[in-house]
């Protein structure tokens, strides 16, 4: 393989077993011991990779369903378990980030399922920054894609750990070799094959574990079950394994075997937690091959949750009280419900439901209320949680994305969450004036969720709303829950702007700023005032025109 780094024959590893697995668990008290099950990642791909597919069999093995659901509901009326929106269900696509937990072999896990398509992507980054790694599904067919790049990137901004599933391998793949010179080169990483597939399509047989040096044969099983009985052929049986895979394959297995040995990355678990090197698993979500065994690597690979950055500097998940932060704020997750819910990740100690906690950006100390976990629209009250899980909990309107809470004797706040600058803006116009209320209502709400960005008209407040988004889509998605959820019904008129700035310094007087002919004069939610720009070159033309003005290409929540 070209451009893969040399290594030594002998790289075969043994994963380590965290120590409290050989332990008996005394659940709820032994801080450290349930901190240390606690394993909390999120799971990125280019839309139709299989991520959410292989999101489901996940929780199919935790036990927390029964069977898993045709993702894009055209055989069947069931839907993915993590698209839970009306629209999800509808379009058969993921345009919110769902939270799920379940327990597997005395593991919690959390996993964080996230939007595919490119006009989510800031949804995508809020969930990464709850995450201690990160899951990338690759289509084999295809492999690297614009959004997987895309995704890739923001994971690098954290510097999380990346695991990748190469999936579909039932279907026709991409020469494997090619498919990770393709990962190294297009996503700058190092890769590690972990077991290595043999064959693809109908000549799919299964895959070679590097560790164990056995072949896994590889079964169709019945959509929506857990994988049926595999045979495990040490490849050194050549007589029992040449029955199964044929002579053609086994020669061609030993042949990339000896090649991959000789010129792949070496494992490094360091390496692997600093994310800069990611382990390669190949299988099927769709007909579950290779799922567990990769949940099975992973869980060993990947981390307890990791320490966090705040304003007093880095909070130990055990030996710190409890803190968390707000990444996520969804309102009218059930109609029946029709509350909203902050979603917090706890970065450190025991949550306990009865405690009081300081609100930070408020400045207030209260109870949160209503806590609890959440699969998908599914909801279980809890007493308590640890570092690593997700809780939601209802929102009576003063949380916001980034916001800290923690012990009433502490007062810190950890990093805040960067706002993605919008691409696409379009005015906003009620069919329905008799709904004002409603309506106000509804684009706010929607707005706290970060999913869009509403601006105000200078002068005018909010007689005259404009909308800043990511993606397009996003558009479509507002209109829908504003006439779903909210009952209001809308037009969209697109505007020309493609450029927006935060004005860093408040005291310029605006109403004195020199712009261009293509400029046009906002302020957010909070009073904040904002230029909008049709064209690139206009942002420093303004700024050369008013001497002193600072403006920025990203907010802050």
């Amino acid at each position: 393989m070209r451009s893969l780094r040399a290594v030594r024959r002998n790289y075969i590893y043994d994963l380590p077993h965290a120590a409290f697995l050989k332990e008996e668990f005394d659940l709820g008290k032994d801080l450290s011991q349930e901190i240390g099950r606690r394993r909390t990642f999120a799971i990125i791909s280019h839309p139709d990779a299989g991520k959410t597919t292989l999101t489901e069999k996940f929780l199919l093995y935790g036990g927390a369903i029964n069977l898993a659901g045709s993702v894009k509901g055209k055989a069947t009326a069931r839907h993915a378990v993590s698209d839970w929106m009306e629209i999800e269900k509808e379009r058969g696509i993921s345009v919110t980030s769902s939270v799920l937990q379940f327990e597997y072999d005395n593991y919690c896990i959390n996993i964080l399922d996230t939007p595919g398509h490119q006009d989510f992507s800031e949804d995508t980054y809020r969930t990464l920054m709850a995450a201690d790694s990160a899951v990338m599904v690759i289509d084999a067919s295809k492999g690297v894609e614009a959004q997987t790049r895309k995704l890739f990137k923001v994971c690098g901004m954290r510097g999380i750990p990346i695991f990748t599933f190469i999936n579909k391998l039932d279907r026709e793949a991409n020469d494997t070799f090619d498919l990770l010179d393709e990962i190294e080169k297009e996503l700058g990483i190092a890769t590690c094959p972990i077991n290595w597939p043999i064959g693809c399509g109908k000549n799919f047989k299964g895959v070679y574990d590097r560790k164990t040096a056995n072949v896994i044969t590889y079964e169709d099983t019945q959509k929506g079950t857990k994988e049926g009985e595999t045979t495990v052929i040490p490849l050194s049986d050549e007589a029992n394994a040449v029955s199964y895979i044929g002579d053609e394959l086994y020669e061609k297995l030993t042949g990339e075997i000896e090649l991959l040995d000789g010129a792949s990355a070496e494992y490094d678990l360091d390496a692997i937690r600093a994310g800069k090197l990611t382990p390669v698993f190949f299988g099927s979500a769709l007909t579950n091959f290779g799922v567990e065994i990769f949940l099975k690597y992973f869980l060993e690979m990947t981390t307890t949750p990791l320490p966090r950055k705040s304003d007093i500097g880095i909070i130990d998940p055990v030996e710190n009280d409890f803190s968390a932060f707000v990444f996520k704020i969804q309102a009218n997750m059930n109609k029946a419900h029709r509350d909203r819910i902050a979603f917090m990740r706890i970065c450190s100690g025991k949550f306990d439901a009865s405690a009081e906690v300081r609100h930070v950006q408020g400045d207030k100390v209260l109870r949160l209320s209503q806590p609890q976990q959440i699969m998908a629209s599914e909801r279980k009250v809890v007493d308590e949680a640890y570092a690593g899980d997700i809780i939601g909990v209802f929102d009576p309107g003063i949380f916001s994305i980034g916001d800290t809470v923690c012990m009433p004797k502490e007062k810190f706040a950890y990093e805040g969450i960067p706002t993605f600058a919008p691409e696409h803006f379009a005015r906003v116009r009620q069919v329905d004036t008799m709904k004002r209320k409603q309506f106000v209502k509804g684009i706010t709400q929607i707005a706290q969720e970060g999913a869009i960005q509403v601006f105000q008209e200078f002068k005018t407040g909010m007689e005259e709303i404009i909308v800043g988004v990511v993606g397009v889509l996003q558009f479509d998605v507002l209109k829908f829950r504003l006439e779903n959820e909210y009952n209001v019904e809308i037009r969209l008129e697109p505007l020309p702007y493609e450029h927006i700035r935060w004005i860093e310094n408040p005291d310029i007087d605006l109403d004195r700023l020199t712009g261009t002919s293509d400029m046009k004069k906002v302020k957010d939610m909070k009073g904040n005032p904002l230029l909008l720009f049709v064209n690139a070159w206009s942002v420093g033309m303004t700024v050369e025109r008013n001497a002193g003005l600072v403006l920025s290409e990203f907010g802050r929540n």
